[in-house]
C-alpha cells in the first residue's frame, strides 16, 4: 500500500497558487519534498492534513481518502512542523501527559527513552528550550504514537550541523521498518540526499520533478570544460550551463555527453538549481 498518493491537488491563495500537484509516496519510503521558502512545501503538509481546504484535487493518507476519516487515520501520522507549537509553561514530562489523553497508541516508556537519548531535560519549561532541543522534543513525541507516516515540516531548519545528523539518523532508526514512511521537506538539500529514496522539487508551486533519488543522480552528470569546449557540446544535449572567466559546466544526461569529455557526478543540490532555472 502506498503510504501517500496526491492527485491534482490544487490551492489557491491572493499570491501565491499550488498548481495540480500529483505525487506518490510507496510504503516504507522516504521522500524529500525540496524547494525554496515559499515554494508551497508546508501548504502541501497542511493540506495533507486537511487544515487547509483544498480547492481541488484528491489526498489518499494511507490508504485513506474519505475525509469523514481523517481522524481515524491521524492516529497514525506523526507530525513535525518548523514552529512547535506546545504551550510554553509545559515540561516535556507534562507535554507527555497531555500527548497520553491524544493518541489511543501514545507509548510512555518509549517517549521517556527518547528523551533520555536526547539528552532534553524533563523539568525544564518549553519556552526554555533552544531551538535544537524544541525539535527533537517534537520528534520524540511524533515518534511515541506508533506512527506509521511521519510529515516533517524543515526540521533541521537553522539547527547546527551535529544535531542536524542527529535528528537524520533518528528518521534512518525508523524507516528501517517496512510498515514506516516519511515525507520532509526542506530547503537544506543535503540533508536530504543523505536520508531519501525519491525527491519531489517544488518550485513555485508547481511540480518540476518527482523520481527515484539514485536514479536521478545516475542519470545526470557534470561537464566541465573551456569555452571551447563547450562550444563542441550538441547545444540540445546541454540542459543548464553556468560560465565563468576560466571555465564552463554543463549539465547533461550522462548518456549524451561524447567520447573525450569527463563526466563528474551530480548532488541533487545541483539538480535542483538546473530545475529552478529551467522551469524559469
Amino acid at each position: 500500500m502506498n503510504a501517500l498518493e496526491i492527485k491534482n491537488l490544487t490551492k489557491h491563495y491572493k499570491s501565491f497558487t499550488l498548481n495540480n500537484l500529483s505525487l506518490t509516496l510507496p510504503g516504507g519510503c522516504i521522500m524529500g519534498l525540496v524547494g525554496e521558502n515559499g515554494a508551497g512545501k508546508s501548504t502541501t503538509l497542511k493540506l495533507i492534513l486537511d487544515i487547509i481546504k483544498r480547492d481541488s484535487g484528491t489526498i489518499t493518507v494511507l490508504g485513506c481518502s474519505d475525509q469523514a476519516d481523517m481522524t481515524l487515520v491521524k492516529q497514525d501520522i506523526g507530525v513535525v512542523f518548523d514552529e512547535p507549537a506546545f504551550p510554553l509553561c509545559l515540561n516535556a514530562r507534562q507535554i507527555g501527559a497531555v500527548l497520553k489523553h491524544t493518541y489511543t497508541n501514545w507509548d510512555d516508556e518509549h517517549y521517556l527513552h527518547l528523551l533520555t537519548r536526547f539528552s532534553l531535560p524533563l523539568d525544564k519549561e518549553f519556552k526554555d528550550f533552544s531551538r535544537g532541543m524544541k525539535m527533537k522534543l517534537s520528534i520524540a513525541a511524533a515518534l511515541s504514537h506508533k506512527a506509521k507516516l511521519l510529515l516533517l515540516d524543515e526540521p533541521t531548519g537553522g539547527l547546527d550541523p551535529v544535531v542536524r545528523d542527529e535528528i537524520v539518523d533518528i528518521l534512518f532508526d525508523f524507516a528501517r521498518d517496512e510498515e514506516h514512511s516519511i515525507l520532509i521537506s526542506s530547503h537544506i538539500v543535503s540533508d536530504l540526499e543523505k536520508l531519501c529514496d525519491y525527491i519531489a522539487f517544488l518550485h513555485k508551486g508547481e511540480l518540476l520533478l518527482c523520481d527515484e533519488k539514485d536514479k536521478l543522480l545516475s542519470q545526470y552528470a557534470l561537464v566541465r570544460c573551456s569555452k571551447e569546449q563547450f562550444n563542441q557540446l550538441p547545444e540540445s544535449a546541454v540542459r543548464h550551463k553556468k560560465q565563468t572567466p576560466y571555465y564552463v559546466d554543463a549539465m547533461m544526461l550522462r548518456q549524451d555527453i561524447p567520447s573525450g569529455f569527463e563526466a563528474f557526478p551530480v548532488t541533487i543540490e545541483d539538480l535542483f538549481l538546473f530545475m529552478v532555472k529551467e522551469g524559469e
